[in-house]
């Protein structure tokens, strides 16, 4: 009997702890700990994204304030940077904004070197100096076409031959739309319609060129070659580029009449066509109408070579046309 108590014992103590612990009073828990204070990069992330709504609103001080308070946050923050630029460049601080663009182009990554090459170009094109403009884009192709990006160096190509044509160098913009052309053919197994669009965008670019040129009859038969090239239906999207190509040869041709209804259809949401449409009212003699279209260009804060032409064309028309609306 003596044996069975003692084997019992055991099984006894173990109960009786089990029970103590359950008559305890509650422990509390352990505080969690605060909440992970926000990231600095995340904050001025967040400050950037805000200051680009504002940006497209046209609240361009604002904006840049914003810009201001990321930097402040994260100095070396590259998309800050960037859009800073792109903020004083739509102000005409353009010495400003290309040193903050310049912090842009060392910050860059792999990834965002071609974008923020571009959007130095476009900062140049702003005051028509082709020669840094051609600088930064030739930087930007040349890598592309080396990674082997042929469609990307392409348009790199023919955003620079724009910057020339634009700025009225019609030699380079030959070169440049040449480049443009050989390197997007250069694109694996091509489609047909994909042959057919670099076609398309050559015979528009010529039609440009010579209309810049003073070779009207010329300018037309590279018109008829896009409208053969777009007749045979493989490339329905690019269309609506059709009237812009006929506007801008109506325009430098004097055809002003032509050029106001092709413009019209061309769409006038893109602040270059807007920008055309208002040099052929002002040249038939419409001024109310011109400077209400100039007026339509600085609503549009776009940072891009269609803006890069026409904004500081539409300030400078303004402040001759109308200067109290210049200065608002």
């Amino acid at each position: 009997m003596r044996a069975e108590v003692c084997a019992f014992r055991p099984l006894l103590v173990m109960l009786a702890l089990l029970f103590s612990s359950l008559c305890l009073p509650a422990q509390s828990q352990p505080p969690s700990p605060p909440a992970a204070a926000t990231e600095p990069k995340t904050e001025a992330m967040s400050l950037v994204t805000q200051g680009q709504k504002l940006n497209t609103d046209g609240k361009l001080d604002e904006a840049i304030a914003l810009y201001q308070k990321a930097l402040q946050l994260v100095p070396d923050l590259y998309d800050a940077q960037l859009y800073m630029g792109v903020a004083l460049d739509l102000q005409g601080k353009y010495a400003e904004a290309r040193q903050h663009l310049a912090k842009a182009i060392e910050l860059a990554s792999e990834a965002q070197t071609t974008q923020s090459l571009r959007v130095m170009a476009v900062s140049y094109a702003f005051e028509h100096n082709t020669a840094k403009a051609s600088e930064y884009e030739r930087r930007a192709y040349d890598l592309q076409y080396n990674w082997s990006r042929y469609e990307d160096a392409a348009a790199t190509a023919n955003e620079l031959a724009r910057i020339y044509l634009e700025s009225g160098d019609t030699d380079n913009a030959f070169q440049w739309y040449q480049t443009g052309r050989s390197t997007g053919l250069k694109v694996p197994n091509l489609t047909p319609a994909e042959k057919d669009l670099w076609n398309f965008r050559w015979e528009g670019a010529m039609a440009r060129i010579t209309a810049r040129r003073g070779q009207a009859s010329k300018a037309q038969e590279h018109v008829a070659a896009a409208k053969a090239i777009l007749d045979k239906s493989g490339i329905p999207d690019q269309a609506r580029f059709y009237p812009y190509f006929v506007g801008y040869v109506a325009l430098y041709g004097g055809d002003y009449k032509t050029a106001i209804t092709e413009l019209r259809e061309a769409g006038l949401d893109d602040p270059f066509i807007l920008s055309l449409s208002a040099q052929a009212y002002e040249k038939s003699g419409d001024k109310a109408q011109a400077i209400e279209y100039y007026k339509k260009v600085l609503t549009i804060n776009l940072h891009n070579p269609s803006n890069a032409f026409a904004r500081p064309l539409a300030k400078e028309k303004l402040a001759a046309l109308a200067p109290a609306a210049a200065a608002q």
